[in-house]
């Protein structure tokens, strides 16, 4: 059931119940499945990607008039990517949205009867299947473990997103966030008639700050790790998932190499569609070279005893001998190379 309520920092109204329940029985993928945190490279405590597309995050995409939320989040998940890799986020105009909202939820422009929201798999599946109108395409989406709050940071870490599908609980709204920083924490419980897509796309890992960065209605918040178990997991009836690209699984192997069964990922996202190539297994170490045997020792004549000085003091010993000794035909530099070189061949060593 759509609700239009008072949002204090654009000084109109917005709509809220524009998500529909999700289709159950669906296959998905479960991020848990693939990561092993003993072999995780440490997250970092807190990131946010949301700097490089701020002007389109601020575009609330009709979601004024119409209940599209699932498909405004979509688009600001595709300014987040487009902006992190190019530096210009892509933004697009309300009409490419409604035009989304049509083919997804079925939205007839200008029958309010048809404006009925969206089902976040369906919106993932045109993501997948059909592509934005700049010709994006996602491989598909993976389902995050709402209750583990390590799933949440590292999934949110490696693919820089996260898309919350919550029945957002009545003081959430009642009274609306006054603007940017808002927190939102487990208050009550969480109500199907405010069914709401955002967009989750920071996180800090804990503190008094602890919670994902969320952009919704144009304004950035931060829902509390706490409230995200409560709301986005089965239990409070929500959804958290992240979306994957070719570019997320790259930067993601990038950020992780260990810790994350990539090839196992990959080959599943496969198995559903996908035309990912699994990485090559890194190469074998080279052998290590070993070192030739010493020259065998050179056998000490009959008679003579075999001196133990390190061969370097044998040396000066000799060279202080042509030093304090006469000098015939050779040069002090020709006697003490003679010597040098005839002790360094000769030479038995202890």
């Amino acid at each position: 059931m759509k609700k239009s309520i008072f949002v204090p920092h654009l000084n109109r109204n917005v709509v809220l119940g524009g998500l529909r329940p999700a289709t159950p029985g669906l296959v998905h993928l479960h991020f848990s499945d693939f990561v092993n945190h003993a072999k995780m490279p440490a997250i970092p405590t807190t990131f946010d990607y949301s700097a490089k597309a701020a002007v389109p995050l601020a575009d609330i995409y009709g979601n004024d008039q119409l209940g599209d939320c699932a498909i405004a989040m979509m688009f600001h998940a595709a300014a987040v990517f487009t902006g992190n890799a190019t530096g210009v986020p892509y933004h697009v105009a309300l009409s490419q949205v409604i035009a989304a909202y049509s083919k997804v939820g079925g939205y007839v422009p200008g029958d309010p009867s048809t404006d009925q929201g969206c089902v976040l798999t369906d919106v993932f599946n045109y993501w997948k299947t059909t592509g934005l109108p700049n010709g994006e395409k996602i491989l598909g989406v993976i389902k995050i473990n709402a209750s583990s709050w390590n799933d949440v940071m590292a999934s949110g870490f490696l693919f820089e997103n996260h898309c919350f599908g919550v029945g957002l609980p009545d003081s959430w709204v009642t009274p609306f966030p006054s603007g940017p920083g808002f927190t939102w924490g487990v208050s009550g419980s969480s109500d199907p008639n405010n069914g709401h897509a955002f967009l989750g796309l920071g996180g800090i890992a804990a503190g008094a700050g602890a919670g994902i960065k969320i952009d919704t209605w144009g304004i950035m918040g931060t829902v509390t790790p706490d409230a995200v178990a409560a709301y986005a997991g089965p239990s409070g009836g929500g959804e958290l998932w992240s979306v994957v690209t070719n570019d997320m699984l790259a930067k993601g192997q990038a950020k992780a190499p260990n810790g994350v069964a990539w090839a196992d990922l990959i080959k599943a996202f496969d198995a559903m569609g996908g035309t990912v190539p699994v990485p090559a297994p890194p190469p074998a170490p080279a052998p290590v070279p070993v070192p030739p045997a010493p020259p065998a020792p050179v056998p000490v004549p009959p008679g003579q005893v075999q001196m133990t000085l390190p061969l370097a003091i044998a040396q000066l010993f000799a060279i202080d001998k042509i030093h304090n000794g006469p000098l015939q035909a050779l040069t002090k530099a020709q006697a003490e190379q003679l010597v040098v070189d005839s002790l360094a061949m000769h030479w038995t060593k202890p």
